[in-house]
């Protein structure tokens, strides 16, 4: 089993929800963070004052796939996540030893 982490646009994420919805891929956790990468932020002007906005909103989605789904994910969320511009974000892949569903002991790729 493989985790997922990506870190989009706050304004893609409806596109990578409907992209894995169908593709079958139905867990996930959405959080909201802040974070730069390569951009470092931007300069804003309020109130004639200039100010660093360096840490820009992201959306954080986290699935957990089976292996052999791996692939198909992530062209999925990469294909709906892109503008072609800085700041589309990054995804990352973990390797999961096991998984548990609380409720019935569900163990492995079962539990997904």
């Amino acid at each position: 089993m493989k985790k997922i982490e990506a870190i989009i646009q706050p304004f893609k994420l409806e596109e990578v929800k409907e992209a894995l919805k169908a593709i079958g891929v139905d867990g996930m956790t959405i959080t909201e963070v802040r974070g730069h990468g390569r951009q470092k932020g931007h300069k804003e002007i309020y109130r004639g004052q200039e100010y660093t906005v360096d840490l820009l909103p992201k959306v954080k989605v986290e699935m957990v796939v089976p292996s052999a789904r791996l692939e198909e994910t992530l062209k999925a969320v990469s294909a709906a996540a892109r503008t072609g511009k800085i700041g589309d974000g990054k995804i990352f892949v973990y390797e999961v030893a096991q998984a548990i569903r609380i409720r019935n002991d569900d163990r492995g790729e079962s539990a997904l």
